[in-house]
């Protein structure tokens, strides 16, 4: 589970946090190696990002994103060769190896705390710094409490005290990245999926659907997926790629699809549907939002 916080935050923030997927009441457990088929989608091996590696289903192509969009940065993330597997922040391989095609080429760090919700979290973050930004990076606690990148690098620090959060500048100045990444850790330490629900808006037609959007279920269990790639046909019918993050922290991946193995990794998704099944989780209710 997540971190060790004092008090009741400690209740809280476990609460909003991903579920462990040994014990996910929500797993699909008829899904083992032997019924894994391969896809009929084309998948460049020897390509190192998103939107290269996979081709669209046949009589799809892929949607457009603007060069300075969230959903760029996704489609257009270094992924790890082809094949590689889901590591653990200890480096130990998880034991369920057969649900994803590909592992983003990111660092889960070498502490539990990067799990679903920091995953996006996280992406979020990079992007946001990577085109600098830095007035727009910021997380709220599960608390509701908000801490900013510029307020963290200019020395404020979170003290917590039972279920009162505090802020304090106790810290000089640091615009380093390895201090941006102990910025991460603090908000991975606070934050959640319930955290994550509260500082989105959610998208209401599938037309609007893109990369960078997630599907979310906040609270206990809660799990977040991120879209990682659309293709589209020509009436405009969209098929989405699917990455997460999960508990324990490990390797950001894009997942396969089982239900739809013909064009797997890619997803038919639709917001009004009561449910949506994802090789790890099943989201019930249906809940996408944007940033």
């Amino acid at each position: 589970m997540k971190k060790i916080i004092p008090g009741m935050m400690m209740m809280i923030i476990i609460a909003s946090g991903c579920t462990q997927d040994k014990n996910f009441p929500n797993l699909t457990p008829h899904e083992t190696k032997n019924q894994v088929r391969e896809t009929s989608v084309e998948i460049h091996k020897d390509k190192n990002t998103v939107r290269e590696r996979f081709s669209p289903p046949k009589d799809y192509y892929w949607q457009e994103e603007k060069p300075d969009s969230f959903g760029y940065f996704i489609e257009h993330f270094t992924l790890k060769p082809y094949g590689s597997q889901i590591l653990r922040y200890d480096g130990i391989p998880i034991s369920t190896q057969y649900l994803h095609e590909a592992v983003f080429d990111i660092d889960t760090g070498d502490k539990d705390l990067q799990q679903c919700a920091d995953t996006v979290i996280r992406m979020r973050a990079e992007y946001l710094y990577k085109i600098k930004r830095a007035n727009d990076i910021a997380f709220h606690f599960t608390s509701g409490d908000l801490l900013s990148w510029n307020d963290y690098q200019n020395g404020t620090r979170a003290f917590v005290n039972g279920n009162a959060v505090s802020f304090r500048k106790t810290a000089g100045f640091d615009s380093s990245y390895q201090n941006f990444r102990n910025y991460l850790d603090l908000i991975f330490n606070y934050a959640g999926t319930i955290s994550l629900n509260e500082e989105t808006k959610p998208v209401i037609k599938n037309a609007d659907l893109k990369s960078g959007d997630i599907l979310i279920t906040p609270g206990s269990p809660g799990h977040v997926v991120f879209i990682a790639g659309v293709s589209k046909n020509k009436d405009g019918k969209k098929l989405f790629l699917l990455a997460e993050g999960f508990t324990p922290a490990q390797s950001v991946h894009i997942l396969s699809n089982p239900f739809c193995k013909n064009i797997s990794p890619w997803y038919d998704l639709d917001i009004h549907a009561p449910e949506i099944k994802t090789a790890r989780y099943i989201f019930k209710p249906t809940n996408f939002r944007s940033f």
